[in-house]
């Protein structure tokens, strides 16, 4: 944006890439030009409010077309060349009326024929003619003579003008002009354009602690923007806001019927850092708090005691003092910077925003899918500072001396903070994960046997301690969805996705720890499939009673024996079969066959041979529905019992 007369006051950037801006100033006159860039005319059409303070009028706003500037030329009669705009400018005035002014002579008036550009030393040799006003007599004059050309014509004036105001503007910008009520404005002019999002960095830096102290910490942010302007920022006020408005982009510049709006989701996603969850039910024995401030000791006081607090903190402590005030909006918090900000045109500038100290206790966190093998060590505090931490990276000192720098997670006021910033290399974890599946319970129902099983896991964690001393290691375990941890001592804490087991690991020692979950499942099986083997398993393990035992293995019997019969009324329908084939074959060879000589004899043994087999065959038949009838019998016998079940 380039905008000289009407200066920046205030500035409200946010985290999606947009900001907020307010001009005011006095404005004496009929209008005021504005210019954006391209890019910007879409917020700026869907934002801007232009307010007067005093008693003038806003008449109305107007804005140059979407066109480039070829397309907006392409109607002029007058276009001129960035190096030869005479040139141009006499041929297009071709048969207009101009008055042209000559060095040492009078001026002519008439018809412009055009120009005779002369092939060496144009400047010299060229030559434009005009046919004199209401005379037929046409002048000739070198061009080196003009002094000066009069444009008499109106259409040919007034397509010069807008050629040049058409060349003024930039491609890249387009402007607007705010028509005014005629007299002096106090004006104030408002809108959205893009702006780079605004950071934030932290460092925390803990306190050297004597026996019985309550450990503390100072954390201090750094709000850091950038003025991408066109223009110097000088004195402003300046505000960044935390959280998530909805923006998005509309074409409102583009007079056609638009496209579908562009709506980004904000890039907040960042790789590598380790983050933790905050427990959702905090250990009552750890207090977390502000931590009251006291006065720094003096150097003689430093000397005739130990130091009981970080040189660095102490000295950032009093070398920094917080720029910005906090104001919660709704789902938005915004930091007020309180001293007027100058900004370079292209710099960057940072402003301490957060300045407190805070009560903290030290982890160490072990999440293998996260970071296997190794514990993270992790502090954490609860932020009572009144304000809303947006996320930032945040740098960790420890004794004065670098440790680690993590991700710090967006924290609203009380809310509990969780950092990881360096990780446990001296002690080592192994997982091991066993499954297992085993019978619950049973019933019986029908012709089915109704069972729940039991799906196991047992996660088995080795905690390897090869340092020299003990350490307590908080085991944060995944939930398992539909399983429930069983036999398993109570968790220390507790967050949405997982739980956290506090083990104490002893110096140069592995201590194991066991996660165990269940998944309760039921399945079904027809009574028919079950196993002898199977049915005394269950009543070895006592899920049945003898008398159900009994029961079943009666039902079992009879289902055997229905087989028996079923396999056996299958065998004589293999001989019926065989007898029909039998069967065929004879009568095929009986009818090759005379009644006569040896051919009559061979033709009675085959009469005989199927006389025998229609025997059989009535045998098979009444075999066959005997077995079938004692299937019925022994179904019905089977219906009565299961009955009997429920």
């Amino acid at each position: 944006m380039t905008i000289t007369n009407l200066p920046v006051v205030h500035m409200t950037l946010y985290k999606h890439g947009v900001g907020f801006f307010r001009r005011r100033g006095l404005v004496n006159g009929e209008g005021l030009k504005l210019s954006f860039r391209r890019e910007e005319m879409d917020d700026m059409l869907k934002s801007l409010t232009v307010i007067d303070h005093t008693e003038g009028q806003v008449q109305g706003i107007d804005y140059d077309t979407p066109q480039s500037q070829a397309e907006r030329l392409a109607g002029c009669s007058v276009i001129l060349d960035d190096q030869r705009s005479l040139r141009d400018l006499l041929i297009a005035l071709r048969g207009r009326q101009v008055k042209l002014f000559i060095k040492n002579d009078e001026p002519i008036e008439g018809l412009l024929l055009g120009l005779d550009e002369a092939d060496e030393n144009p400047l010299e040799n060229s030559s434009v003619s005009i046919l004199q006003q209401r005379t037929a007599s046409v002048s000739v004059l070198t061009i080196k003579r003009l002094t000066g050309i009069e444009l008499q014509d109106e259409t040919a004036t007034s397509d010069l003008r807008f050629f040049l105001q058409t060349a003024l503007g930039q491609e890249t910008h387009r402007s607007i002009t705010i028509r005014l009520s005629s007299g002096e404005h106090d004006l104030e002019v408002s809108y959205i354009a893009p702006a780079p999002t605004w950071r934030v960095s932290y460092r925390l830096v803990t306190y050297q602690q004597t026996d019985g102290e309550q450990p503390e910490a100072l954390l201090q942010g750094w709000g850091i923007f950038d003025n991408r302007l066109e223009e110097d920022l000088n004195e402003i006020s300046l505000s960044l806001t935390a959280g998530m408005p909805i923006s998005f982009v509309y074409d409102l510049y583009t007079p056609h019927t638009p496209e579908r709006p562009v709506v980004e989701d904000e890039d907040r996603t960042a790789a590598a850092p380790i983050m933790f969850e905050s427990a959702a039910e905090l250990d009552d024995a750890v207090s977390f708090g502000m931590m009251a401030s006291a006065p720094p000791p003096s150097p003689k006081a430093y000397r005739a005691r130990p130091v009981s607090r970080s040189h660095i903190a102490s000295g950032m402590e009093k070398s920094v003092q917080t720029a910005a005030t906090g104001k919660a909006m709704g789902e938005l918090f915004q930091y007020n910077v309180s001293a007027p900000v100058t900004v370079g045109r292209g710099q960057s500038a940072m402003v301490p925003i957060v300045g407190n100290k805070l009560g903290f206790k030290k982890d160490l966190i072990y999440n293998g899918n996260k970071m296997p093998t190794h514990p993270v060590a992790t502090i954490r505090f609860k932020n009572l500072t009144g304000l809303t931490l947006e996320r930032g990276p945040v740098t960790v000192m420890e004794q004065d001396e670098y440790v680690g720098e993590a991700v710090l997670p967006f924290s609203t006021n009380e809310a509990e903070t969780v950092i990881s910033y360096a990780v446990e290399l001296g002690v080592h974890i192994n997982e091991t994960l066993k499954t297992e599946s085993h019978l619950n319970s049973l019933e019986v129902k029908g012709r089915f046997l109704h069972q729940n099983f039991y799906d196991v896991r047992r996660m088995i964690y080795q905690v390897d301690n090869r340092t020299a001393t003990d350490k307590t290691v908080l085991l944060e375990h995944n939930r398992v969805n539909n399983y429930t941890i069983f036999d398993t001592p109570e968790p220390t804490e507790k967050t949405l996705e997982t739980v956290r087991y506090e083990v104490k690991a002893m110096a140069g020692k592995i201590t194991e720890f066991t996660v165990q979950e269940r998944y309760l499942r039921a399945s079904r099986q027809e009574i028919r499939k079950l196993s002898y083997k199977g049915l005394q398993h269950y009543l070895k393990d006592k899920f049945l009673d003898e008398t159900t035992f009994q029961a079943l293995k009666s039902l079992l019997d009879l289902w055997a024996k229905i087989s028996q019969l079923e396999q056996e009324i299958a065998n004589q329908e293999g001989r019926r079969k065989k007898i029909y084939q039998i069967q065929e074959q004879a009568q095929k060879n009986m009818a090759v066959l005379s009644q006569d000589g040896e051919e009559g004899r061979l033709r009675s043994r085959y009469v005989k041979q199927l006389t025998e087999s229609e025997e059989e065959l009535t045998q098979i038949d009444q075999t066959v529905m005997q077995m079938q009838h004692e299937i019925k019998t022994i179904a019905h016998r089977l219906e009565q019992k299961i009955i009997a079940f429920g």
